[in-house]
């Protein structure tokens, strides 16, 4: 379960796709990134540009800042990975644009990288992905109860002020009779 955890922590958002990036997939794997990216452009015909693709220079100085944040705090924790402080760390240091792979393009992964490593690890990620999707349909889920209930409230919130103007105009109406009763009368008084 940590390990589909980790998992999860590498998946990132980029172009409306969950992705994974290369040298995350090459530390899980346990190979380098250069090897890892060169098995790939080995077999680039099973990576269509929907399976991968390479971030331009504006998406990776969006994100890269976050590497380095998470690398900072996993330096500074003693139970953490060496493999994630090394992966993070590259992280910084590369020369290249990253390429991120989706769901699919980690599952054609499965088909160049045979180690018995790169098989657990594939089973590990598809499994990480799963989970991603069933947390966002969870949230997805929790979003639409929401909504209905604000929707309930708005509706009784207007209920409630019908209700309140209802009861101001009674106690209006009750005040106003009071006051006829209590006026001093006028007229020809009989005794009876």
């Amino acid at each position: 379960m940590q390990v589909i955890q980790s998992i999860q922590n590498r998946i990132y958002e980029i172009r409306g796709e969950r992705v994974m990036l290369d040298f995350d997939l090459a530390a899980l794997y346990e190979v380098e990134t250069k090897v890892f990216n060169q098995a790939v452009k080995r077999n680039i015909k099973r990576f269509p540009h929907d399976f991968m693709f390479q971030l331009t220079q504006k998406e990776w100085s969006e994100i890269r800042p976050q590497f380095v944040a998470a690398s900072t705090q996993k330096a500074d924790n003693q139970h953490s990975q060496r493999s994630q402080i090394v992966t993070l760390n590259s992280a910084k240091s590369t020369r290249y644009l990253p390429y991120p792979f989706t769901e699919q393009g980690v599952a054609m992964l499965s088909g160049i990288l045979n180690s018995d490593r790169a098989i657990q690890m594939n089973i590990a990620i598809m499994r990480a992905f799963v989970e991603v999707r069933k947390i966002l349909l969870q949230q997805n889920d929790i979003k639409e109860q929401l909504k209905e209930l604000k929707d309930r409230v708005s509706g009784h919130d207007m209920q409630l002020s019908q209700i309140y103007d209802a009861l101001e105009n009674l106690l209006d109406e009750k005040a106003a009779e009071r006051k006829w009763e209590n006026r001093e009368r006028i007229g020809f008084k009989t005794k009876k």
